[in-house]
């Protein structure tokens, strides 16, 4: 993808995005978001994590205008969502988790409509470099019915990118395909952000977030349970993990280990874990000890963000939005 030109004239900002107190109360008297405050920082990949029902579906149709807050203030690229609406909705494109097309329209015809949506000039029209850019400009003329599921969802990609925004939202880009799709559509975000696109990723998958996000926040009930750099957000996580091969097969785990969770594998492995503030690695190997076994071979894996996201949003049940029920946090080959 070739570089893209910011916005033109955006009113001086630091962030791309600046949240301050968003309170959004629907008309049944749910608190969907509770003074909900952060700032997506302008050239970063931002993961918007949180569960069903947590409040990233209403803060983004917030941004997008499709949905009124109760209170607080939203500016996109520096212009108020209320005071500047137009150039806010400029500002950004919004890539939806539901792939829906005319099925009788083609690529070329779905972006030239958005980009006539968007009182875009033929003569100013960049459809072909678009489709181009992911990969769909041999499917220009063909019908949206006959095009795969991972080519609709590079063209969504494409439509929200018609009117050159600075800053991409993508809902759930990859829920629902399967892990070639997936690792083929983080390529794409990965040189959209190249060209000097902001990207806001919201995802279920915690590997995603953890591979592709430079800063993330997690919303749960309406509120923002953390916000920070990635790998900060990583050395939070009180679990950790020990593997432990002994000199002697087992046929259950032994009694009395101080951990959290025990697993046997095989006759010889076993896998602890363990919170690191209650205690360690070397304890651990002494009560192993204790109990007259040798441990042939250790390791330990550090805490992911699915231990992070899981510690996080434990709290308490997990409320749906109306009408919806609470989706499993996937964390990896399914789908």
């Amino acid at each position: 993808m070739t570089a893209r030109t910011p916005a033109a004239h955006p009113p001086a900002a630091s962030a791309a995005i600046e949240i301050r107190d968003l309170e959004k109360t629907y008309s049944d008297g749910k608190r969907a978001l509770k003074g909900v405050s952060f700032d997506v920082p302008r050239g970063s990949i931002f993961g918007l994590l949180g569960p069903n029902g947590a409040g990233k579906s209403t803060l983004i149709n917030i941004l997008a205008g499709l949905v009124n807050k109760t209170g607080g203030t939203a500016r996109i690229w520096g212009f108020d969502i209320d005071a500047d609406r137009r150039n806010a909705k400029r500002a950004i494109g919004i890539v939806p988790q539901e792939v829906l097309f005319d099925a009788f329209f083609t690529p070329r015809e779905t972006m030239e409509l958005q980009a006539g949506m968007y009182g875009i000039a033929p003569k100013d029209r960049r459809t072909m470099e678009i489709l181009n850019a992911v990969r769909l400009g041999d499917k220009a003329d063909a019908y949206s019915r006959t095009l795969s599921g991972g080519m609709k969802r590079r063209l969504l990609i494409a439509k929200a990118l018609v009117h050159d925004p600075p800053i991409l939202i993508l809902d759930e880009p990859t829920a629902g395909v399967d892990i070639e799709l997936r690792q083929q559509l983080w390529t794409y975000v990965r040189e959209m952000h190249a060209a000097g696109t902001t990207i806001v990723l919201t995802t279920h998958y915690l590997e995603e977030a953890e591979e592709l996000c430079d800063r993330i926040a997690i919303i749960n009930h309406g509120e923002v349970v953390a916000n920070d750099e990635t790998g900060t957000l990583l050395k939070q996580a009180r679990e950790k993990v020990l593997i432990a091969v002994v000199d002697r097969d087992l046929s259950e785990v032994p009694e009395g280990l101080p951990v959290m969770k025990a697993e046997l594998k095989g006759a010889r492995e076993l896998v602890l874990t363990y919170d690191r503030a209650e205690t360690g690695a070397g304890r651990l190997l002494t009560a192993l000890s204790d109990r007259g076994l040798t441990v042939e071979d250790v390791s330990t894996r550090e805490a992911d963000l699915e231990d992070v996201f899981l510690h996080l949003t434990k709290s308490g049940a997990i409320d749906s939005a109306p009408g919806t029920e609470p989706a499993p946090v996937r964390t990896g080959a399914d789908g």
